[in-house]
């Protein structure tokens, strides 16, 4: 069991149980559900939804990650997310993450309720994040990307170069490591291939120390095993999901909460056996 400590006194205990973390794209251009929920009204809708499933935290994003989306600017990510983190967290129903690589939009999301802050350019992208992280002491999922740099060959050998540059950043920035979570970032620049490599050996990951976030919901390494409908990646989520709670992974980022949940019961009670012999 490890506590995972977050902003506004709030923590989260992983290890013995999944726990869910439901995707709220609000935007109109995300890969799987752009424009379903850019409207504050029907994403508390969706949250709610995913909360009455089991979502422990519901993840808000306002600048789609696919590749080759446009950019927003930091005004338009601010006036998306802000009214529906501001609501998520009067409601008390949920932890909140926000979704975001920008520190100023961390900050604003932090001091709306939000808990977390997911940067899926690992404090990379702009390294004050963390300093934002430190002070308002949320906690903080760091993703790994092969975006915009040049990869080591071995997938394994490259999450440790990236995590453990980011890991320096937010130690300098003065972050404890029981505020801390690791994604290694499923299909951020990575092919096909790659990512059954990174799926296969996943384990090697928990050498890093650190409790593990996955997201593999509906991305491609999933649609061209099983098919491209939306049922039909949902299955495939939910088996990589069982895949990776097996191999040591403690939180889901997902979309369709409900069919993650039940597959990752089966895992659980694994695991339980497994610990109880």
């Amino acid at each position: 069991m490890t506590r995972w400590h977050l902003a506004h006194g709030r923590h989260l205990d992983l290890g013995a149980n999944s726990v869910l973390m439901g995707i709220l794209n609000v935007t109109p251009d995300s890969f799987s559900d752009g424009g379903e929920f850019d409207r504050p009204e029907r994403a508390l809708q969706q949250a709610r939804r995913m909360i009455g499933e089991g979502a422990a935290i519901i993840d808000v994003g306002g600048e789609s990650t696919r590749p080759a989306a446009g950019a927003v600017s930091a005004r338009e990510e601010q006036s998306r997310i802000l009214p529906v983190i501001e609501a998520l967290s009067s409601e008390g129903g949920s932890l909140v993450s926000v979704d975001t690589y920008r520190a100023e939009t961390a900050r604003l999301a932090v001091a709306a309720g939000a808990h977390i802050v997911n940067d899926v350019h690992g404090l990379q992208r702009e390294p004050d994040i963390a300093h934002v992280a430190a002070e308002t002491g949320a906690g903080l999922v760091i993703m790994h990307t092969g975006r915009g740099r040049e990869k080591l060959a071995d997938v394994i050998a490259d999450q440790f170069l990236f995590l453990n540059r980011s890991l320096e950043i937010a130690r300098d920035a003065g972050i404890a490591d029981d505020r801390i979570v690791l994604d290694p970032g499923f299909a951020f620049a990575k092919d096909g291939e790659e990512n059954l490599e990174l799926m296969a050996r996943f384990g090697e990951l928990r050498a890093l120390g650190f409790p593990l976030l996955v997201g593999t919901s509906r991305k491609r390494l999933a649609r061209h095993l099983v098919g491209e409908s939306d049922e039909a990646r949902d299955v495939g989520t939910a088996a990589t999901s069982v895949i990776l709670r097996l191999k040591g992974a403690s939180i889901f980022r997902v979309h369709n909460v409900a069919v993650n949940r039940d597959a990752l019961a089966f895992a659980d009670a694994v695991r339980e056996r497994e610990t109880v012999e």
